[in-house]
């Protein structure tokens, strides 16, 4: 059994646990799912600011995370917070649910990401872009109203994220292969969603369990 800890890098102790249950669905019967939730912070990323501090934090985090001695860590943000230093700092293989289900749509073709967080439409797109996905990456299709309000309203994100998804995919110049919803406490509306759009949606958090997946087996090869 190889024992994968999903850090959630805001403070919400409910997303976390959202992930964490879709995490373990998701899992082969040898990977154990387990979660931490940052220490400090904010409740939900929505900027540029939070996101980098957000990677500050998890940063703090690696000597008890190397203590640890997890076989796999997923930062489970949108934007990686903590993506480079995690890797730099800990003796295993780390991803985050933002590099996972981009590298998991771009595997399809092209695509699009749909997300509640217009301040971070410049990350996401500087993300894409470094890894290489530029010609594939549509754009940022973004949830209307107040990031904070649509999300804490499970009703009205799995409403607005769906009409989201439909502009990404009228509006695109090339129309996406996939949609990935970006976003870790949009986890359970992603799955809400899987029938209403037509066209393969992207579950960061399952894209991230399946990498993770795949980088311990290859590392225990």
């Amino acid at each position: 059994m190889k024992r994968i800890v999903l850090i959630n890098p805001n403070t919400n102790a409910a997303t976390t646990a959202s992930m964490l249950a879709i995490a373990r669905e998701a899992a082969p019967d040898w990977l154990r799912i387990d979660a931490l939730t940052a220490p400090e912070g904010v409740p939900m990323i929505t900027e540029p600011l939070a996101l980098q501090q957000a990677g500050a934090v998890l940063a703090r985090m690696i000597p008890d995370l190397q203590a640890q001695q997890w076989d796999g860590v997923i930062t489970a943000a949108y934007g990686d917070p903590g993506l480079d230093a995690l890797r730099a700092g800990l003796d295993c293989p780390v991803t985050g649910i933002g590099e996972a289900s981009m590298l998991a749509a771009a595997g399809i073709g092209a695509f699009a990401v749909v997300t509640t967080t217009p301040e971070l439409a410049s990350s996401i797109t500087a993300m894409a872009e470094r890894s290489g996905f530029g010609k594939l990456f549509q754009g940022v299709f973004l949830t209307r109203g107040d990031a904070m309000a649509v999300t804490n309203d499970p009703a009205l994100l799995v409403e607005r994220l769906e009409q989201a998804c439909h502009e990404a995919l009228g509006k695109s110049g090339i129309t996406p292969a996939s949609l990935i919803i970006g976003g870790g406490p949009l986890a359970l509306a992603a799955r809400a969603l899987a029938d209403r759009v037509p066209v393969r949606l992207i579950e960061p958090v399952p894209a991230a369990i399946r990498r993770i997946g795949l980088m311990v087996h290859k590392r225990a090869d």
